[in-house]
């Protein structure tokens, strides 16, 4: 069940990503960076050839080039996404053929880039990548050690100052505020799928919340002694990462049980350990 929820939200996400490239930014000429705004640009050069076969075949030499220079660490999942792009693309331009849904350059824009950065999230999620100019920057951060971020920025880069040039200084801008707010949204994707909460508890009931904690929510809790700086008074300090349902139990719990308790509360965007990271054991203690 887990391989199929994971493919299940790489397909949604190489979904999401066909109908903004589709959608949005081929028919108003705008190119957010990767394989999908050289192909972009390549059908300017070459209208007789699609974008979507631009984007395959680009794809296929890159994967190609990866396998020679860098092994086969891609991963059948990466090769899966990449493919699965290029078959929705394909679908998109080939069979349902939609009409440009908007002219307005900001609207396709904002609305494109919500769908391609949901959908590179969701694929990122999954320890997955639509495979193009990520195998360029694999490249580069192996040969000119340059960090994985800003081979990516280069290359995106280069394909902005492409499509202003082919396209307008007006396009290039939009394709260039289009290319920072896709890494935006992707952070936030990605972020908001594995956010939890890191809670400290200050109380003298112990007890009381390490037992709701373990064997209520079923989470592992540390506990450290404290001293109160202003009372001189012993206390206890739990800490424990939850996720955002298990947190609102616990508050519920506390401020029915212990409402003198003393709560901080954070948000964490990765954590990795049992339960989390690793399979969770009921009951299991930190």
């Amino acid at each position: 069940m887990k391989a199929y929820r994971s493919y299940f939200f790489i397909t949604l996400g190489a979904m999401l990503v066909a109908m903004a490239i589709q959608l949005f930014f081929i028919p108003n000429q705008i190119a957010p960076g990767g394989v999908s705004g050289i192909g972009l640009i390549l059908n300017r050069l070459i209208p007789a050839v699609s974008v979507s076969t631009y984007v395959l075949g680009l794809n296929i030499l890159l994967f190609i080039v990866a396998f020679r220079i860098l092994g086969g660490g891609f991963g059948f999942k990466t090769l899966y996404a990449s493919f699965s792009l290029s078959i929705f693309m394909w679908i998109l331009e080939n069979v349902i053929r939609p009409a440009n849904i908007t002219e307005d350059l900001m609207l396709a824009s904002l609305v494109g880039i919500l769908l391609l950065g949901t959908g590179l999230g969701l694929v990122f999620n999954q320890d997955a990548s639509t495979g193009g100019t990520d195998i360029v920057a694999k490249i580069l951060q192996k040969y000119f050690h340059l960090s994985m971020g800003l081979s990516m920025t280069l290359i995106d880069l280069l394909v902005v100052l492409l499509v202003a040039l082919m396209f307008g200084l007006e396009r290039g801008l939009y394709a260039g505020l289009a290319t920072f707010l896709n890494g935006v949204v992707i952070n936030r994707v990605v972020g908001g799928f594995n956010e939890k909460k890191q809670v400290f508890i200050i109380s003298s009931e112990k007890e009381k919340i390490r037992a709701f904690i373990v064997h209520e929510i079923e989470r592992g809790a540390t506990i450290f002694t404290g001293e109160g700086a202003f009372s001189g008074e012993s206390n206890y300090v739990i800490y424990s990462v939850l996720s955002t349902k298990e947190f609102v139990r616990l508050k519920t719990f506390l401020r029915e049980n212990v409402p003198e308790a003393f709560i901080t509360v954070s948000s964490t965007t990765e954590v990795l350990g049992q339960g989390f990271s690793l399979p969770k054991r009921p009951k299991d203690k930190q």
